[in-house]
């Protein structure tokens, strides 16, 4: 019997080119529309009934089966409450790593292999090469590499896994889609929260997190104004703090500093050039490796956030945490953010940031690459 992959079908269209490209190649293909989120199934931000739709449009035009699933309990045990908690402590998370670790790649992994497949695959803009172990490298398409948030796989993962879409632009996708009348062809790509999509951020964490007030202030104490919350900011905000007619410099943006919990206190800045938002060090949590071993080199490149350009850096491993030097300034690195490492076009792994430092150390620059 021929292996079948199973392929992780969303209702938009990089995923529908994914099947067709498997299609196309011989491969037995089916799909499986996964529903993760069970809260405001009747609220304005749910899409997920259209998703459906359109996926169910999109094998009928393709001739594939379409099978559900619904992860909602592994998305609220394995990725939210821990969103929820990073958020409650101040930190800035991205549940999108661990969506993909813990959902698309683990429990719809598990669920494609009860159905008979042998392997899934995504639309996400990657690729898988075999080396001396499994390697996740970037995709053709640099505007749409989506490896920075893969970047918690292990081999056992990707060695399961295909990224039809790697060689792909986007723009040849849609003109695919288009082509072969697909009726998600210039369907609007999903921004937000994983599987919840678009919504007034604050608003929408405030159902879960209870709103604690207190003082704006600026670096030397004057009280600004109150913000609603510590978790609803984070470092390098400029927009939604309340203060915009603060007499000062009227006609430059306030940033968020610092935040500091002891007394519920926002620090803001109107210099975006100040040191605490121009850092040349990191630490983070111990890292995650793909290939399940720390890089030979220290000298490698990493981002900070998605689609950022890379950035040359050393990393000094440690038994509890690791320290990151960057060759040039980072703006508004913010704890829980996660730092992801390269070296060439392959993404070694990463991990969550846990503080950031003004006045970088010297003991690791010197394995910066000359």
């Amino acid at each position: 019997m021929a292996a079948t992959v199973m392929v992780g079908l969303s209702g938009g269209v990089d995923s529908a080119v994914a099947a067709w490209q498997l299609r196309e190649s011989g491969t037995e293909v089916e799909a499986l529309f996964m529903k993760n989120w069970d809260e405001d199934d009747t609220a304005e931000y749910c899409a997920a009934a259209a998703d459906l739709k359109d996926a169910q449009a999109v094998c009928e035009t393709l001739g594939i089966r379409l099978h559900t699933a619904n992860f909602s309990a592994e998305y609220w045990t394995r990725v939210f409450e821990s969103f929820l908690a990073e958020y409650a402590a101040g930190r800035t998370p991205n549940p999108d790593v661990w969506c993909n670790r813990d959902i698309k790649f683990r429990a719809f992994l598990d669920h494609a292999r009860s159905l008979g497949a042998t392997a899934i695959a995504t639309g996400h803009y990657a690729g898988i090469r075999q080396g001396a172990t499994m390697e996740l490298v970037q995709a053709r398409d640099a505007a749409k590499d989506q490896t920075y948030f893969l970047h918690l796989l292990n081999q056992e993962q990707l060695q399961a896994s295909t990224f039809p879409l790697q060689r792909m632009l986007k723009q040849d996708t849609r003109r695919i889609a288009r082509r072969l009348g697909l009726p998600v062809y210039d369907k609007k790509d999903s921004t937000g929260i994983c599987f919840i999509g678009e919504r007034r951020f604050q608003d929408f964490l405030a159902r879960y997190i209870p709103a604690e007030p207190g003082p704006v202030t600026d670096v030397g104490g004057r009280v600004l104004g109150e913000h609603s919350g510590l978790p609803f900011y984070t470092i390098g905000q400029r927009t939604g703090l309340g203060i915009g007619g603060v007499a000062a410099a009227a006609d430059k943006p306030w940033y968020v500093l610092e935040k500091q919990p002891q007394d519920r206190r926002l620090i803001v800045t109107q210099d975006r050039q100040h040191p605490s938002l121009n850092v040349r060090e990191l630490e983070i949590e111990p890292p995650h490796w793909i290939s399940g071993m720390p890089p030979k080199t220290l000298a490698l490149h990493a981002r900070i956030r998605h689609r950022q350009p890379l950035q040359a850096c050393a990393i000094k491993p440690g038994d509890e945490a690791m320290r990151v030097h960057f060759g040039a300034s980072q703006w508004a690195p913010a704890p829980g953010q996660s730092a992801v490492f390269y070296d060439g076009p392959v993404c070694l792994g990463g991990g969550i940031i846990t503080r950031t430092f003004p006045q970088p150390s010297q003991d690791i620059s010197r394995f910066m690459r000359k």
